[in-house]
């Protein structure tokens, strides 16, 4: 069956559309909300509940969603659910596997519990230290998977994602020339090693697409009481941000994060600064998935 990643269909009368943006020089426009695993989709056995939140995700018009091996049953999920609508979306996912050999056979599998033939983006995982750069850059490492697989049209576009730290993904992007970064920021991450202002820029600068997840911090950001609209906000408002990645529990957050997206408008210098001083007091909490100081 030909998929057609870009024929995403009207969505329903009952919810307005949400806004889209370029995904860097891919030629597709993603919407500002993308559906993140993660959530209920980083579960077992709650196929139920995880095929009604991409459902309510994708009738609302969500057309980007993220994925991983790592995810616990999220590929499984995303298998059972898309069905027709796979050409929907633009699917994205990676490979925790640091050589050639483990990541095409960790392909092999995914596509098999996506039940598609093919990724959108397919992405090095979680990259950390020097030695994980070693490992995927030199002979036999996971690159030559990438570009392997991409050449027998098994992924359309190659990626790296990052949450620990901001010079590991600058080094791997001076490397190659990848299509989209995947990296950590929210209202907080100025305060310390910050993604936004190094590899956020760099990524502008090559053209990549930029897709920023730990928007809210794990909800940790949330529940210290900044609103959805303020933390998602922030981080669209930041130059350069394709879209934005968040897992949901249930229909419900879909719902609140699908409304946030339509309603967004662009913050000004002053908003901005006013949120990051907001963050500064817990910024070693709001940032803890990067490495140590």
């Amino acid at each position: 069956m030909s998929i057609n990643p870009e024929a995403t269909p009207p969505t329903s009368p009952r919810w307005p559309a949400i806004p889209k943006r370029p995904l860097g020089r891919t030629g597709y426009q993603a919407t500002i909300f993308a559906l993140g695993g993660e959530g209920v989709l980083r579960t077992h056995g709650r196929e139920a509940e995880a095929t009604a939140v991409i459902h309510r995700a994708l009738d609302q018009g969500v057309n980007y969603c993220d994925t991983a091996p790592a995810y616990a049953g999220s590929l499984d999920y995303y298998g059972a659910a898309l069905g027709e609508r796979r050409g929907e979306i633009f699917l994205a996912s990676k490979t925790h596997d640091r050589t050639r050999d483990g990541s095409l056979r960790l392909l092999e599998h995914s596509l098999k519990r996506l039940r598609t033939d093919h990724l959108d983006l397919w992405q090095l995982h979680d990259l950390r230290t020097s030695g994980d750069l070693k490992a995927i850059l030199g002979r036999g490492g996971a690159l030559e998977a990438l570009i392997q697989a991409r050449e027998q049209g098994l992924v359309r576009f190659l990626g790296l994602t990052g949450h620990h730290d901001p010079a590991i993904l600058l080094d791997a992007m001076a490397r190659f020339e990848f299509d989209s970064v995947l990296l950590a920021v929210n209202a907080a991450d100025i305060h310390r090693m910050s993604f936004a202002r190094t590899v956020l820029a760099e990524a502008a600068r090559r053209g990549m697409a930029a897709i920023g997840m730990k928007v809210y911090a794990a909800g940790v950001l949330i529940r210290a009481g900044m609103s959805p609209r303020d933390a998602m906000g922030y981080v669209l408002s930041l130059p350069g941000v394709s879209t934005v990645i968040i897992g949901c529990s249930s229909t419900q957050e879909v719902d609140e994060n699908c409304r946030v997206a339509r309603e967004f408008q662009s913050f000004d210098e002053p908003a901005m600064r006013l949120l990051e001083q907001r963050t500064q007091t817990h910024a070693a909490l709001l940032t803890s998935y990067k490495r140590p100081a």
